[in-house]
C-alpha cells in the first residue's frame, strides 16, 4: 500500500500540471460517473495529500476525496513535469537533482539531527523539501507516469493526445496538454467542505501538512494516553497519519524502540524524536520517491547501491533472520495487528517490556 510520500508525491504533481486548469471530468469505468459529471468543467485550485489521502479541491466548494488502498495508482500522460529524481531501475541520479542539490542534503545525514530542531526550523525544511521537488520537476515534456507505492516513467505511446483510456478507469482528468487516471483506489468521491472538515477531524497529524508544535503535542499525548502498544499507534492514522508498514518498522528501529511498549511507557523525548525522525524521513521519500531509510548512506553510490536493492534501502524490513545492522541478535518477523512486522530484539529493547 503507499505510505504517505507517495500521496504527498501525487499531490505535487497534481500541482505541477493541473492546478489553475479547468478539467474534462469523466468516468471511463463508469462506476464514478455521477461524481465526474459534478466536476466536469470546473477548475481545481487547490492539491493536498493528508497521510494516506489525497484531496483536489475544485471551484465551487467541490473536493475529490482519493484513497489509493491496496491497488490505486495514478497515471499522467501527456505534457507532463516529470521530476528527474533517483530511477530505481538502474540507480541512477537525474542531472537536476544533482544540480539541485537534493543528493547533498540527503547524503551524510546523521540520525537524529532534527531532533533538537524548533517548530519553525522543523516547517521550513518540509516547505523546502516540497518547494524543492516541484523546482526540479523542471519544464515539461511527453511522457507518461504511473505514480502508486513507487514512481515508473515510461515513453509516451504512439498515437494523438490524449491516448486512449487502457482498462479500468475510475476518474479521468483532463487538461488541454495532460490528462490524469485513476485506476483501483479504495475510496473516490466528490465532498463538500463540511466533508473534508470532517475527515480531516479523524485524521492524525502528519508533518508534511502540518509541522507545528501543536500538531507534534496532538501526536505525543494521543500516544501517551494510551496503552496500546506503539508498534500499534503507529500504524493508527487518527494517531498519526501516512505511516505505513515499512516506515513503522523503520522508525521504531531507529529509535530504538520496543514495538510492543505500551505507549504510555514510552518517554516523551522519544516520541518527540520519533515525530522529528517521521518527519525527516518523509521528506526524503517526497524528495526521491523511495523510502530511503539508513542513516549510513554517505555517498552517490550508497544511493544508487540501496535504490537497486531493498536489503541495502531499509534497516529491518524485509530482513528476516539477517543480523541486525546495529546491536547484536537477528531481525525477527511476527505478525502485529493483522500486519507483518519485523524487528531487531536486540537493539530494540528501549522501554524494557
Amino acid at each position: 500500500m503507499p505510505e504517505g510520500h507517495s500521496v504527498h508525491r501525487i499531490a505535487l504533481q497534481f500541482r505541477r500540471d493541473f492546478v489553475g486548469h479547468r478539467v474534462a471530468a469523466s468516468s471511463p469505468q463508469g462506476r464514478f460517473a455521477a461524481g465526474a459529471e459534478d466536476l466536469d468543467g470546473r477548475a481545481i485550485i487547490a492539491s493536498t495529500a493528508v497521510g494516506k489521502h489525497l484531496l483536489l479541491e475544485f471551484e465551487g466548494d467541490r473536493t475529490l476525496h482519493v484513497h489509493l488502498g491496496l491497488y490505486g495508482s495514478w497515471d499522467f500522460a501527456g505534457e507532463v513535469s516529470a521530476a528527474p529524481t533517483f530511477t530505481v531501475e538502474d540507480g541512477r541520479v537525474g542531472d537536476e537533482v544533482r544540480r539541485s542539490g537534493s543528493l547533498g542534503a540527503l547524503a551524510g545525514y546523521r540520525e537524529g539531527a532534527l531532533s533538537e530542531a524548533t517548530p519553525e526550523q522543523l516547517a521550513a525544511a518540509q516547505d523546502a523539501a516540497g518547494e524543492r521537488n516541484l523546482r526540479v520537476g523542471g519544464p515539461t515534456r511527453r511522457t507518461t507516469l504511473r505514480m502508486a507505492e513507487s514512481d515508473r516513467e515510461t515513453e509516451a505511446p504512439e498515437g494523438g493526445f490524449p491516448p486512449p483510456p487502457v482498462g479500468a478507469v475510475r476518474v479521468r482528468l483532463l487538461t488541454e496538454t495532460a490528462v490524469a487516471d485513476l485506476r483501483g483506489p479504495t475510496a473516490c468521491e466528490v465532498f463538500d467542505p463540511q466533508q473534508v472538515e470532517k475527515l480531516l477531524a479523524k485524521l492524525g497529524p502528519d508533518p508534511m501538512h502540518d509541522a507545528s508544535r501543536t500538531a507534534e503535542n496532538r501526536f505525543v499525548q494521543r500516544v501517551l494516553k494510551s496503552s496500546t502498544p506503539i508498534g500499534l499507534q503507529l500504524m493508527d492514522q487518527s494517531v498519526v497519519a501516512g505511516i505505513g508498514n515499512i516506515y513503522r518498522a523503520e522508525l521504531l528501529f531507529r529509535a530504538r524502540l520496543n514495538p510492543h511498549a505500551p505507549g504510555k511507557t514510552v518517554p516523551e523525548a522519544a516520541l518527540r524524536r520519533l515525530w522529528k525522525d517521521w518527519a525527516h524521513l518523509l521528506a526524503i521519500g517526497v524528495e526521491t520517491g523511495q523510502m530511503l531509510t539508513r542513516a549510513d548512506l554517505k555517498t552517490e553510490q550508497d544511493y544508487r547501491r540501496a535504490l537497486r536493492s531493498r536489503g541495502e534501502r531499509h534497516y529491518v524490513y524485509k530482513r528476516t533472520g539477517q543480523k541486525s545492522l546495529r546491536g547484536s541478535g537477528t531481525v525477527v518477523m511476527e505478525e502485529m495487528g493483522g500486519r507483518t512486522l519485523y524487528w531487531a530484539p536486540g537493539w530494540q529493547n528501549r522501554p524494557e517490556v
